[in-house]
This record gives structure tokens, sequence and C-alpha cells, in this order.
């Protein structure tokens, strides 16, 4: 059962529960703001226990599928511990991945962009996700999956992150765009989220926020999601590199721009966390680039 593109909707997960291949996953994270600066994430493990999708799996974004060893939380792992911990999970080359989450999709949006960072295309997000699926009154249950363990290759697309040499060389000689996917009064510095505030130089703001429709959480029509990065460039830019507070909201950005037929993107993984460690690098007030 192979995707052609990088949403599904809740009519086409409905019609095909149940498929041997597929292997559906909760992804959601609550982050609460922490006093002198970034977020608390919290793991949505126990409320995916108490009712989930049926055969829907959970995997931990913040623990099991971040790089623990680092100072910058959800850090990607290596691709050969990422292809174990999903293997782990039942997921397999001939596997169809459908990724989910409460609220914006910034965490099914992150787990697949790591999937596709490893060579595993076969993924696509819940367009919606778990709010719409409940508001369609589809069904639920609170039985964990027993999938058993996956055979997964891996390769590795080292272009799809970017780094802080990345950044610095960008902001140097404009080789590429860059977006900023934090709300605009993050962006501007007006409300400081990560213990400096603003954004880096050359940076457009396109706030993830205003890809989605407010009323049931999906991704925007492609002709509407193309005006919204119109003013940044980022469309017609050879090259574009997305970021936000730690490589999870960027995540909506990019998958905007793959929609809009985008394919040169890439994730600041580090982003604000990593950069406002450094007191050397700057930071730009207010709402311009």
């Amino acid at each position: 059962m192979k995707l052609d593109s990088a949403l599904v909707s809740t009519q086409w997960l409905a019609d095909n529960l149940g498929h041997a291949n597929l292997r559906v996953f909760d992804t959601t994270i609550s982050l609460e703001v922490k006093e002198g600066g970034g977020y608390l994430a919290e793991s949505g493990y126990d409320k995916w226990r108490d009712t989930h999708m049926p055969g829907a799996g959970f995997l931990d974004l913040a623990k099991e599928f971040s790089d623990q060893s680092t100072d910058v939380p959800f850090t990607m792992l290596p691709p050969e511990q990422f292809r174990e911990r999903a293997a782990a999970h039942g997921i397999s080359d001939d596997s169809t991945v459908v990724l989910y989450n409460n609220g914006m999709p910034m965490w099914a949006t992150r787990a697949w962009w790591m999937f596709r960072s490893v060579g595993f295309d076969n993924v696509a997000v819940l367009d919606g996700g778990w709010q719409k699926w409940q508001s369609e009154s589809r069904p639920v249950d609170n039985i964990a999956p027993n999938y058993p363990d996956g055979k997964l290759s891996v390769g590795s697309r080292p272009e799809l992150w970017a780094n802080k040499e990345d950044m610095l060389k960008i902001m140097e000689d404009g080789s590429a765009c860059t977006l900023n996917a934090l709300p605009p009064d993050v962006y501007s510095g007006d409300i400081n989220r990560y213990g400096r505030a603003g954004h880096i130089p050359g940076s457009h703001s396109v706030f993830c926020g205003q890809l989605i429709d407010a009323d049931n959480g999906t991704f925007l029509p492609v002709e509407i999601l193309s005006e919204k990065f119109r003013d940044s460039g980022a469309l017609e830019a050879q090259r574009t590199i997305v970021y936000c507070g730690g490589g999870i909201s960027a995540t909506m950005d990019a998958m905007a721009l793959h929609l809009a037929g985008h394919r040169n993107i890439a994730i600041y993984d580090g982003s604000m966390s990593e950069w406002v460690k450094d007191e050397s690098l700057p930071l730009n007030l207010g709402d311009k680039p």
C-alpha cells in the first residue's frame, strides 16, 4: 500500500484501518512554558493509553526518538538508532506509516520529517489529526497493538537537516532562504521564550499556525499555502531552511512547502534552543528579517 501524498484524510484512514502493513502512531507531546525560558515537554503516552485510534501505537519523540546525549532537546537520533527503535515498533520496509497528534500537527510533521530523513518515504500525516477524528465520531479503543518487530533498512539524507554552521554561512552569503516558524511576537522579540529574544538575522517570519484551518486543523489548500510564503521568497529559493524553538513547529512549514512543490528544504535541528546558548551569535529584534 503505497502513499501518493504526505497527508492522508480521516476518511482514507478509516477505509484502510486493519490493513496488514498499516502502522498508525500517536506522537502527542504537551508543552508548558518554563520560567526563565524554554518549555517543559510532557509525553502524551498516558492519554494514548486511555484512548486512541484502533491499532495505533505511540512514539515518544521527547525521549525514545530524541538523542539524549545532547543538551538540545529533541535532537534527531543517528539514523541507525532511529532504525532500530522504529523497527521495534513493528515498522518494516513495506510498512505504510500514518502519524497523528492532538493539537497543531507539529509532532506528527516532526516524526514525518524524521522518517524521511532516514530514507523512509511511505509515511504520511493524518490531516486534521486526533481532534478531527474525534469530531467525526470515528472509532477509538484503548488496546495497545502487539506488532512483531519490523525489518527496516535505513539510509541517510543529511541534506534534510541544517546546523549552526550552515546558518552562519547563510548569514554571510545569502545562499538559502531562512524561515522562522514561531509566532510573530516571539519572532520580533516582544516575547522572550528561549532566554534571548529575537530571530536569526536574515530569516523571514512564516508562523506555522497560519498554515492550518482554524476550524478543523487541516492544512490549507496549496494555493493559499503558496501565498503564505510569497513575501519570504521561500518557494522560489534554491534552498530553504526552517527553524523554530527546537526543530518541531518548523516541520509544519516544511510540510506546507513540500505540499506546495518545494523539494530542497532543511530543518535547523538545534533551532533557537541551540542558537541562544552562544552569546556571540546575533539576534535581530523587530518584524523585519
